[in-house]
């Protein structure tokens, strides 16, 4: 009953979620070019795939450690990456390129999941973090597919909607899926949410498996000097949100009234602001540049009244952060973001601050607080004070990024649990 009741919602919004595709399209076209894969219309597979799920940048990103092993244990199998925007995707072929398929995902409803599996012809999905689809789920089960739910984590906040995923779909939740989570308390919640017990394992965060490329301190050291930072003290403000572009830009502004050379390099969350923040800086008068229209200048072309750098390329925000002296990582200032990834700047040995909402990864979040690597600022008070101690202390600096580094390295090993995981379901 409640499975019906789902798919004739899904059909009342897909008029809506088509008209939402097609005016996204006027401000990326990759919107426009991804609606026939949303009806299941995938590049045909020429035998049995191995396909995995990313929604988006930060989840492609993460995924590069699966594809990597999934790419050296099988070689020959043809592997499938569906997204759910067109960055990921962008991303996804930027990273991976040839050696996989990229698509989009499609709507849950019957019809579009049986022709997507019937063209994708998939031996495994492994979905990154937890996205739960519930028709195309059921299919799967119903087709004896295997499913992983990969490094992913639940916040307390969200037990509630998955208890009563659990609750209206039991068997499209049960069949065939396999939960790995990024902590203890996760698995704890998933179980509490309704999870099997045995299908429920720990495995940690992906994410700590980032392989940092064996450039990125020679990358760091090209940025500084092809902007001409020197001896200023750079901000990263990575996945930033309106709300928290005010606060940083603001303690900015009091840390330069008190006599400290300050350069921010910002880079919103999400490609469609990139315009709307560059004139919101330009109203504001605000001196800034943009990455896109700076590629080719040299240290000595870019003035030092400039306090802004604005990030509106993909896919550079690890080089950036590897040029910085401290990061902030947003989505964490507003409300109902879940803060984003903390992991990247700790990898680097980059002291990190964050907001106090950062229930998308509350436990890895909190472990990073209550080492030491990252702090938390809830006000333009404290962005002020914390960034004053790190302009003004580079013993402490460094310690934090040592702590911060550590704690990544001591943290590897996930990627490789969850291919144990995997293998057994794929088979020989």
């Amino acid at each position: 009953m409640w499975l019906v009741l789902y798919q004739f919602l899904l059909l009342l919004a897909l008029p809506y979620a088509l008209v939402n595709l097609l005016w996204r399209g006027f401000k990326d076209r990759g919107w426009w070019r991804g609606i026939p894969q949303r009806f299941g219309l995938v590049a045909p597979q020429s035998a049995d795939s191995i396909w995995l799920h990313a929604v988006s940048v930060g989840e492609v990103q993460a995924a590069a450690a699966i594809v990597k092993e999934l790419r050296n244990h099988y070689s020959q199998t043809p592997l499938l990456i569906t997204c759910g925007t067109p960055t990921g995707a962008e991303r996804a072929k930027a990273l991976f390129g040839d050696a996989v398929t990229v698509s989009f995902l499609p709507f849950d409803l019957p019809w579009c999941v049986r022709l997507f599996l019937r063209r994708a012809r998939p031996l495994i999905g492994i979905v990154i973090e937890k996205e739960i689809w519930p028709n195309l789920f059921r299919a799967c089960g119903d087709r004896g597919i295997p499913l992983v739910l990969a490094s992913a984590a639940l916040s307390r906040k969200a037990i509630g909607r998955y208890r009563l995923l659990f609750r209206l779909f039991p068997r499209t939740l049960a069949d065939g899926l396999t939960i790995a989570t990024q902590t203890g308390g996760d698995a704890e919640r998933f179980k509490e949410a309704g999870a099997p017990p045995e299908r429920v394992h720990v495995i940690g965060n992906i994410k700590f498996d980032l392989e940092l490329p064996a450039n990125i301190a020679e990358l760091g050291a090209r940025l500084r000097a092809q902007y001409g930072l020197g001896s200023r003290f750079v901000v990263i403000a990575g996945s930033t949100y309106e709300e928290e572009e005010t606060a940083l830009l603001e303690a900015q502004r009091q840390l330069k009234a008190r006599g400290h050379d300050v350069m921010m390099v910002l880079a919103p969350r999400h490609p469609p602001r990139f315009e709307p923040v560059a004139a919101r800086l330009a109203r504001d008068g605000v001196m800034f540049i943009r990455r896109s229209e700076s590629i080719g200048l040299l240290g000595a072309s870019v003035p030092t009244y400039v306090d802004v750098l604005l990030l509106d390329r993909l896919g550079e925000l690890l080089g950036f952060y590897a040029a910085g002296d401290a990061a902030f990582v947003g989505g964490s200032l507003v409300p109902d973001v879940g803060g984003h990834n903390l992991i990247e700047p700790a990898a680097l040995s980059i002291p990190s601050l964050t907001g106090p909402h950062f229930f998308n990864a509350s436990d890895i979040s909190l472990a990073l607080v209550e080492a030491g690597a990252v702090h938390i600022v809830r006000n333009v008070g404290q962005l002020v004070t914390e960034l004053e101690t790190l302009v003004s202390d580079t013993l402490e600096r460094a310690h934090r990024g040592s702590i911060g580094q550590q704690f990544v390295a001591r943290n590897g090993g996930s990627t490789r649990r969850l291919m144990q995981l995997i293998e057994p379901l794929i088979g020989p």
